[in-house]
């Protein structure tokens, strides 16, 4: 089973488990803050299983009705996270006015905030794996999940303080208003996400620290060309596209071209990971010098 996907299935089943142990928690105490909570754990299950399917498609080789691979699957399972987390939030204020209409206070709160502690950093080690697996394989949707349970560790971590502070100071008021600040925090968490997942696949050009480095590696491995102008770039899941022309002087070889176009892609696919380099070779007379000098 690729790596992606196992990671993708352990999201599923540590989101159901703290899914459990914040239901549990919100059960307990009966604060509107702490069920804000468990909603937001509903949204990490059904954000998982989104995920969970996009990496499997995505790990599909090739085929004929998709010859650049499915990696885009990711994107869109991001998207719909990414609305969820909005949906989520809305929820989560309707609930609040609710309390904040007709406030109570919380019951058995020091075994309630000690379970949703535990769900707290169960997430926050889970996002860790999840943020360093996902930088390696450059996976938007491990990303994506990763990002939503940080975000939850922080939301979560002010509830339990301010559910603490309710119960020490009885302003049954303070409840709800830490589940309306916590839905704006997720609100916010939401529209980055669509953002993100929606220039994906629009195919927006790498970010520019490593687009800079992209045309250093040319520059320095393309010795023997004139230049390189026209670079594009773009990521799709886990694949980075790079495209450009080379010019090569007039009377050079065609084996000779060939190996410095080797050369380039071997150091691009070094630094890149899982790329796909495409590079068209260009006589001198079609230099426009500008782009990437390699004189």
């Amino acid at each position: 089973m690729d790596r992606a996907v196992r990671l993708a299935a352990g999201s599923v089943i540590v989101g159901l488990g703290v899914l459990g142990l914040k239901g549990l928690a919100w059960w307990l105490t009966g604060s509107v803050a702490l069920l804000a909570d468990a909603l937001e754990s509903i949204v990490n299950v059904a954000a998982a299983g989104a995920a969970l399917v996009a990496v499997t498609l995505s790990a599909q080789p090739p085929d004929a009705n998709h010859p650049y691979g499915h990696a885009k699957a990711e994107y869109f399972s991001a998207v719909l996270e990414g609305v969820l987390i909005v949906v989520a939030a809305l929820l989560i204020l309707n609930e609040a006015w609710g309390a904040w209409r007709n406030p109570h206070p919380p019951e058995a709160v020091g075994i309630g905030l000690a379970i949703s502690a535990l769900a707290t950093v169960i997430n926050a080690a889970w996002s860790r794996v999840l943020f360093r697996a996902g930088r390696e394989m450059r996976s938007p949707a491990l990303l994506a999940d990763a990002r939503h349970l940080l975000a939850d560790v922080v939301t979560s971590g002010g509830v339990i303080l301010g559910v603490g502070a309710v119960a020490a100071t009885g302003l049954l008021w303070l409840d709800p208003l830490l589940a309306a600040l916590t839905a704006l925090n997720i609100l916010v968490s939401g529209f980055r996400l669509l953002r993100e997942s929606v220039g994906g696949l629009m195919d927006e050009a790498v970010e520019p620290g490593l687009l800079n480095r992209i045309r250093e590696l040319v520059s320095r491995e393309a010795m023997g060309a004139i230049e390189a102008h026209d670079l594009r770039t773009r990521h799709s899941g886990r694949t980075t596209f790079v495209e450009f022309h080379l010019v090569v002087p007039g009377e050079m070889r065609v084996a000779e071209a060939h190996e410095i176009c080797d050369r380039v892609e071997a150091a691009l696919k070094s630094e890149l990971g899982a790329a796909i380099i495409t590079i068209h070779v260009e006589p001198e007379m079609k230099a426009k010098h500008q782009g990437v000098l390699v004189l």
